[in-house]
């Protein structure tokens, strides 16, 4: 059921979302079950740190629509105990002091029941860090493994997005043997392109896969040109792109500029919905990466079809990107385990999402018991430069790696108990 054909309450109220059956059967991609129960009460307060400025702009926006979407849901399907949801979005400003002074006042001001988002990996750790020492559940919706690991875990954290090890090993099991096994690296110098170098050669190693060599930029380097005569000479077989938003654009379009597709495979491990439309056709032509969702999978998928089609409502015929449906994701999950715990309670809520097993937007998912990972699929999309039906019609999926949580480091690894 899409929201553009909305039947009257006492319809929806007979299709509940959780289904009385099986302990532990899969949520579908419905809207939230109607509450039955009206009475008034307090705002339920989500806030939503996210760089809306800096060069991850385009992507974090999208996060926002797409998190306002499973806020209106909740909200229309009548709340918890009548209570509504309330998203108080805040510019992080792709920092980590700015985003810990961001999340502190929204705890401790404009007090917030939980906190999701972030567009970083240095970000989301400092999130984490602030909503860890308050006992306030935190669902992360990018990448990073630091974030599982003990040491920066708690109860109370969550992480909706993939993270490095198992999108860069899904691409790398996918490309290395297509394409060929000597690798250069051109990587964005902070946390998010350290981890995913980490996961490529993890894999690689497997696959007899050779780095010649690791070149690093500056986040928000604008001109890559003094990097790409080295990569030439190297003669990789493949050019991994361990980079993101503008970085990933800019990287891209000189790199097409100055010839290196003639002898090489480009690869990214994210492949950006955002940064391919903003790149266009040719720069991207070949261009292979993973993500976490692309649209085009409703063709296959109910679930995703159904958030296509409120997503498109909302915004004039537009279509979610991949960081967008994790908005939606971070949040539905959040407020379902407050129907699930009929509490607010962090704890409480903590452990009813740590049960659940949903499909809100792209199949199946739940969240691995020791470090609170989502455990999903991962697509593997070729960017098209032919053969396109529209704008938004800008990849192939040529595979998909289900979800597995072998694909995952174990939880002793990262230092949590057996």
């Amino acid at each position: 059921m899409t929201s553009s054909h909305r039947p009257p309450l006492s319809d929806l109220s007979r299709r509940r979302l959780l289904q009385a059956g099986a302990a532990g059967a899969a949520l579908s991609s419905a809207p939230f079950a109607i509450n039955i129960v009206r009475a008034q009460g307090a705002p339920i307060r989500i806030g939503f740190p996210t760089p809306l400025t800096g060069a991850f702009s385009a992507e974090a926006q999208d996060q926002v629509r797409a998190a306002e979407i499973a806020v209106k849901d909740f909200n229309e399907a009548g709340g918890f105990n009548g209570r509504k949801v309330e998203l108080l979005v805040r510019d992080d400003k792709l920092n980590p002091g700015e985003a810990a002074t961001r999340t502190l006042e929204l705890i401790e001001k404009d007090k917030v029941d939980f906190i999701v988002g972030s567009l970083s990996a240095a970000t989301q750790l400092s999130i984490n860090a602030v909503t860890r020492e308050r006992k306030v559940i935190f669902n992360s919706i990018s990448q990073s493994d630091a974030i599982n690991e003990a040491k920066d875990w708690s109860p109370y954290t969550f992480h909706e997005a993939l993270n490095p090890h198992i999108t860069a090993g899904a691409v790398a099991r996918y490309a290395f043997p297509k394409y060929g096994k000597r690798i250069v690296y051109l990587t964005a110098d902070y946390a998010y392109g350290h981890e995913m170098v980490r996961g490529f050669e993890r894999a690689g190693k497997a696959l007899g896969a050779t780095t010649l060599a690791d070149i690093r930029h500056p986040l928000g380097n604008a001109d890559y040109s003094a990097f790409l005569p080295r990569i030439q000479a190297l003669k990789p077989d493949i050019l991994v792109l361990c980079n993101f938003g503008r970085d990933l654009v800019n990287s891209v379009k000189q790199a097409t500029d100055f010839g290196l597709k003639s002898t090489t495979r480009i690869i990214t491990p994210v492949l950006l919905f955002t940064s391919r439309q903003a790149g266009g056709a040719e720069a991207f032509e070949g261009v292979v990466g993973g993500t976490s969702y692309y649209w085009g999978m409703e063709d296959q998928i109910p679930a995703a079809k159904a958030f296509n089609d409120k997503f498109r409502k909302a915004h004039a015929g537009a279509v979610p990107s991949d960081y967008g449906a994790l908005g939606y994701a971070g949040v539905r999950s959040v407020l379902q385990a407050v129907l699930d715990a009929k509490t607010t309670d962090s704890l409480k809520v903590s452990e009813a999402m740590g049960r659940m097993k949903y499909n809100w937007y792209k199949g199946d998912q739940f969240y691995r018991k020791c470090d609170h990972q989502s455990v999903q699929s991962v697509l593997i999309v070729e960017s098209k430069s032919k053969g396109m039906k529209d704008k938004n019609d800008v990849f192939n999926i040529v595979a998909i790696e289900a979800p597995n949580e072998a694909n995952l480091r174990t939880c002793t690894e990262l230092g949590h108990k057996a």
